[in-house]
């Protein structure tokens, strides 16, 4: 009867032959590191609007303008800019009542992760400001198209938060939770692994505030769709963008953390 090798024991000893006659480069690779893409420097300089936004950013913090606070993220920070109708995508009133007053500097880029924001900290975003306060809210786009898991979204918001703190002793940041979505199982499962972690790790960590203001999005135990714009456009899409009305949630509830690491009062 002939022996049928098991699929575990059949890939080692294809693996072994394999080293057996490969170079030494070979070797090298399969011996090299695991490289956390979402914990390295990535721009994205090769998009013109990007290039523009980052450009624009870097005039504005050489130009002397005091800078007290600033949101750093993704799209959805970078939607504060945006003005309705629809009411829903009316963020602009929002941000004036909360940040207006408080020379607050949008850093917000739609479709970044880690590794783009890792990139803009470091090529020059943040330097020259002296803020009181950062809040960051970075990682849904490890989630999206790069497919970074839990572990590798950890290591690139941990490696922002370093960054932070060398670049800007003197700020306090809040950092937020990954907002839910509703774009896949392995998605929601990955936001509630990344946020468990980063609270556990920062629950006493020195100048770092964490918040995970997920609770907020939700109503009866599931996603409140209502909050999130995707669902509203055309074709509609997973919810995955907070609306003015998410956005505002989320302004209240880091309010009372916000003015007192601002040393000023809530709005």
């Amino acid at each position: 009867m002939r022996r049928i090798m098991p699929r575990g024991l059949w890939a080692a000893v294809l693996l072994a032959a394999l080293l057996a006659v490969a170079p030494p480069a070979l070797h090298a690779v399969l011996a090299a590191p695991h490289t956390v893409l979402a914990a390295v420097p990535i721009g994205r300089t090769d998009l013109p609007w990007w290039r523009e936004r980052h450009e624009a950013v870097l005039k504005r913090v050489r130009s002397g303008q005091p800078v007290k606070l600033v949101w750093l993220g993704d799209s959805i920070t970078q939607n504060w800019e945006k003005h309705g109708p629809p009411e829903w995508q009316d963020y602009a009133p929002v941000w004036q009542h909360y940040y207006g007053d408080r020379e607050a500097l949008n850093l917000g880029f739609v479709g970044d992760t880690t590794a783009s924001v890792l990139w803009r900290l470091q090529n020059g975003e943040v330097t020259g400001i002296s803020p009181k306060a950062v809040v960051l809210l970075i990682g849904a786009n490890n989630l999206g198209r790069v497919h970074w898991g839990a572990e590798d979204t950890l290591a690139g918001i941990d490696a922002i938060v370093a960054d932070l703190r060398k670049r800007q002793p003197g700020a306090k940041i809040l950092l937020l939770g990954i907002l839910p979505s509703d774009r896949s199982a392995w998605a929601t499962e990955t936001t509630i692994a990344v946020n468990r972690a980063l609270a556990q790790k920062y629950a006493h960590a020195e100048g770092v505030t964490f918040m995970d203001v997920g609770h907020l999005f939700m109503r009866d135990g599931r996603l409140d769709r209502d909050l999130f714009y995707d669902p509203k456009e055309t074709p509609p899409r997973p919810p995955l963008h907070p609306t003015a009305q998410g956005m505002a949630r989320i302004a209240a509830a880091i309010e009372p953390t916000l003015a007192a690491m601002l040393g000023d009062k809530p709005r």
